[in-house]
């Protein structure tokens, strides 16, 4: 049988243009070209594609069959085309991007704005871990970057050569609680063993099997776990427990009175975070964010209020 995308795309613009004279216009052919290409289709399938009566040209049901299953081969066709034209040039065909949830999806929309405007072709997909899951998306390759990794990161990344990361910036964590929790009436600073008398607002780590993180938790100590950060306000905003939270999210809240800030013994948890990349993805479009993400500007818009 002689289906070709030739003979699909004949078939596709007989049936948008209404007659076999408009399509050989639109595909620069003459009427007759087009006529024996269908009728020669027709003889090898031996079924009839078009009902010759009347002015217009119509589909018969297996035409009609054949063109549905053939146009999606010619976007498929096309799709591919085009993948290959975009490897030629450099620009990735697809860049695969995991954001922890401590930074706002919001803060990254300017980013790719100024990145459609390239007009790479390259296909963005997004998706959000927190703490080991960010880690575990680069490590199993369901990433080519990371952005807001937290800490230093398994040895893996460190000792296998296959990843590079840098700093992106500090995020400002504050010990917070609304002003009816027990621990807004006791005196600054709060010792540990005050703390973990009362309940921990967590953000549950999503690694799956990297080794779990945790971050400003005290041994022993009760947690609700939750799946983001604003479900974490949220919940501390109704005093269900107590713990860090960013000062960029905090601030309105605190400014408000509908949060007060603590000052505690306890350290901080580390606010440095990460990015990091697969040093096997080389592409324009990764270099790309690579060199946006270390402009203090894009920084700031990241990691600030």
């Amino acid at each position: 049988m002689n289906l070709t995308l030739e003979a699909l795309r004949i078939l596709d613009s007989i049936d948008r243009m209404g007659s076999f004279a408009s399509a050989a216009v639109e595909l620069d052919r003459v009427p007759s070209a087009l006529t024996y290409s269908v009728r020669k289709l027709e003889d090898e399938m031996d079924v009839l594609l078009f009902d010759r009566r009347g002015h217009r040209a119509k589909l018969t049901p297996a035409g009609l069959e054949l063109l549905m299953g053939g146009r999606h081969l010619l976007r498929a066709a096309d799709e591919l085309e085009q993948r290959v034209k975009r490897t030629a040039t450099g620009w990735e065909v697809e860049l695969r991007i995991v954001m922890d949830k401590s930074i706002p999806f919001e803060k990254i929309l300017p980013l790719i704005e100024a990145f459609d405007r390239e007009k790479s072709g390259t296909r963005l997909r997004f998706s959000s871990e927190v703490l080991s899951g960010v880690w575990e998306s680069l490590v199993t390759g369901t990433a080519d970057l990371a952005i807001g990794a937290a800490y230093g990161g398994p040895d893996i990344v460190h000792m296998s050569g296959g990843f590079q990361t840098r700093p992106l910036g500090n995020i400002d964590w504050v010990f917070a609680v609304a002003p009816a929790h027990p621990l807004a009436r006791m005196p600054d600073p709060l010792p540990a063993d005050m703390i973990q008398q009362y309940r921990a607002v967590a953000v549950g780590d999503t690694g799956r099997t990297l080794p779990s993180i945790t971050a400003g938790l005290l041994t022993g100590q009760e947690t609700l776990t939750v799946p983001s950060l604003n479900a974490k306000l949220l919940a501390q905003l109704a005093c269900l427990g107590c713990g860090h939270l960013p000062r960029a999210m905090a601030a309105p809240y605190f400014a408000s009175g509908a949060l007060i800030e603590k000052q505690t013994m306890e350290k901080k948890p580390d606010g440095v975070c990460r990015i990091a990349w697969r040093t096997s993805s080389r592409g324009k479009s990764l270099k790309w964010f690579l060199a946006r993400l270390a402009e203090p500007e894009t920084q700031r818009m990241l990691l600030s209020n």
